[in-house]
């Protein structure tokens, strides 16, 4: 079996995030970059489905060198091959979507793999526009996968709860938060994924459909107001919920 797990290098959450001096970017200067915590779920995925039908894990991930260092995890947590897709020019969605279906058009994998978005756009649409675009059946924030005869059921889920459909192999699947419990690299993952060799590829130029214009921070939220400290101050409270916040 061929699996191929498509994976993100992100600003970490924790980071502090500043508009460039273009405005239409970030500005990464002290920003460190992490694997996307939704892909980690998915390369465990891959992983553990590799481990009970056998066959091979590809980590694939469209950037410039620093993505390199996220393809290195992937490795380091049992991937047995690593593609970058070398570009790192400004992307929408949907350039983005094409640079991988592309390229997975040309092995054919069994499984392909996403997290269910990256935390740094959060469109949440990659993984279904390369099913799209590749004409095969996709199922989105999987928290259950199982594998039998050439089809997947798998658990997905809905608003309000939870929904169990089929599909036929091959297909596309991003998994969300709960899917599986991803491991940490073994010291000896992460020796070994240093001398693996991370293939490189160039994609066709990117064919944007959207453009960024400008970025900007949220507004700063106004000061908190202090009406008072005992049931006196409640009717003034209840005044200001209704003619300032006008929530009641």
């Amino acid at each position: 079996m061929k699996l191929a797990v498509c994976i993100n290098h992100v600003p970490d959450t924790t980071a502090k995030i500043n508009i460039a001096a273009d405005n239409k970017n970030i500005d990464k200067t002290g920003v460190a970059f992490v694997l996307n915590p939704y892909d980690e779920f998915a390369i465990e995925e891959c992983l553990r489905l590799k481990g009970n039908n056998g066959g091979e894990v590809i980590a694939v991930s469209l950037g410039g060198d620093t993505n390199k260092e996220t393809l290195r995890k992937a490795l380091a947590m049992g991937a047995d091959k690593a593609v970058l897709l070398k570009d790192d020019s400004p992307r929408d969605s949907s350039s983005v979507a094409q640079a991988l279906a592309d390229y997975l058009k040309e092995i054919s994998p069994d499984i392909i793999f996403f997290g269910k978005q990256s935390v740094d756009s959060d469109s949440a649409v990659v993984g279904t526009m390369v099913a799209e675009m590749l004409g095969l059946p996709s199922v989105s924030v999987a928290v259950k996968l199982e594998i039998s005869n050439g089809s997947a059921t798998v658990e997905r889920e809905i608003e309000g709860g939870k929904e169990k459909v089929q599909c036929t192999l091959p297909a596309v699947f991003t998994a969300q938060k709960g899917l599986n419990e991803p491991r940490y690299p073994s010291l000896k993952g992460i020796m070994a994924a240093k001398s693996k060799p991370i293939e490189e590829k160039v994609p066709a130029a990117a064919q944007p459909k959207v453009e960024v214009i400008a970025l900007h921070k949220p507004s700063l939220k106004s000061a908190g107001k202090i009406v008072g400290n005992d049931s006196s101050a409640v009717p003034e409270l209840v005044r200001l919920l209704h003619e300032e916040a006008k929530v009641i």
